[in-house]
């Protein structure tokens, strides 16, 4: 019996040992892949004018009786048919495209990467007389992050080709700062515009640990190398500096903002303030109230309305659910969302 429990536990031991090996094997190769860097992603288009089209002849199709159903949908497919003999005869003229991409942002714009990307093949495939729609949410977040969004759609109005952006939620802060961009803003009625300030915080612990009589040494090169610390002592000449610096990035915002939409009365809208879609078309923050869905199936009536995306394929390491810090920073920066959505919320 003893010699049967040690060679099974021989066995098992051997087991957990081949399993921990092949484990680090796949952590090499995962690591391999990620220093080679990602593979590219595929650009993913729907017609999103065929997609409506579809759902009109079911629904229609679904009032009949089956008998009649049964005869409209064969007329249908003989339509069909003649459609794409004309077609092969003699193509159309190219039509109107309305191009549409989604832009949902977090606290450090994260999504603009790949904004960046599909403004950049949009502009080698867009023709004269197309729209871009952009369907953009976002709460703000670094100032520095959404300047950055802000110019990848600047490159559409530069490249005259007309730019609207459909907010159905929120485009506040820095969320504001890449709708202004639209030749033509549409918001939904209850939607949050606006919210053209700027706010930091930083929390001092400097009095709990000099109670615990604990030294922080704050040293820097330069004057205003460091205004206002979590940790040191923090003076007036520090804190002056520091909100002369908030000032300043204020100043560059209402400035962006005048820029793309002239006629805003800045100072009178440019106080932090937020209001709702049906608010908005009134002091010039948007020009069309209504939701994208709306405006895209008004927009498929005369034109070809595609929606693009990037599908980007999964690392190894994704596959086997090793997302833990991900999921990690996730939550953090859903929590900082959170606390900036507070100034601007309304309940």
């Amino acid at each position: 019996m003893l010699e049967w429990l040690y060679h099974f536990g021989l066995f098992v031991a051997e087991a957990a040992i081949i399993v921990v090996a092949i484990g680090i094997v796949i952590g090499m190769i995962a690591r391999q892949k990620a220093q080679r860097g990602e593979r590219e992603a595929t650009l993913v288009i729907r017609d999103r004018g065929e997609h409506f089209r579809q759902r009109q002849q079911r629904l229609a199709l679904a009032r009949l009786s089956p008998a009649q159903a049964g005869k409209a949908q064969k007329l249908l497919g003989k339509e069909e048919k003649k459609k794409a003999k004309q077609q092969k005869k003699q193509p159309p003229e190219d039509q109107k495209a309305v191009w549409v991409v989604d832009f949902n942002g977090d606290m450090r714009a994260s999504a603009t990467p790949e904004l960046s990307e599909q403004i950049s093949a949009l502009l080698l495939a867009a023709k004269a007389g197309d729209e871009v729609v952009v369907r953009l949410e976002s709460g703000g977040g670094l100032v520095h992050a959404y300047g950055l969004a802000s110019s990848q759609l600047d490159r559409l109005r530069n490249a005259e080709l007309k730019l609207t952006v459909c907010v159905d939620k929120v485009a506040a802060s820095g969320g504001y700062m890449m709708a202004c961009c639209a030749d033509h803003l549409v918001a939904a009625p209850f939607a949050v515009v606006g919210s053209i300030g700027v706010v930091a915080q930083i929390p001092n612990v400097h009095r709990l640990l000099k109670k615990n009589d604990v030294d922080v040494e704050v040293l820097t090169a330069g004057k205003h190398k460091r205004t206002l610390t979590m940790l040191g002592e923090n003076t007036e000449e520090g804190r002056d500096k520091f909100l002369e610096d908030l000032a300043d990035t204020h100043g560059l915002f209402k400035r962006f903002v005048s820029d793309r939409r002239p006629q805003l009365a800045i100072d009178d809208i440019a106080t932090g303030d937020t209001w709702y879609g049906s608010e908005a078309v009134s002091n010039g923050l948007i020009d069309e109230v209504g939701t994208s869905e709306d405006y895209l199936q008004r927009a498929a009536q005369h034109a070809k309305v595609l929606e693009i995306s990037l599908k980007k394929p999964r690392s190894l390491a994704q596959r086997l659910g090793k997302q833990s810090s991900a999921a990690v920073e996730r939550g953090v920066d859903r929590a900082f969302e959170r606390l900036a959505r507070l100034s601007w919320e309304k309940h």
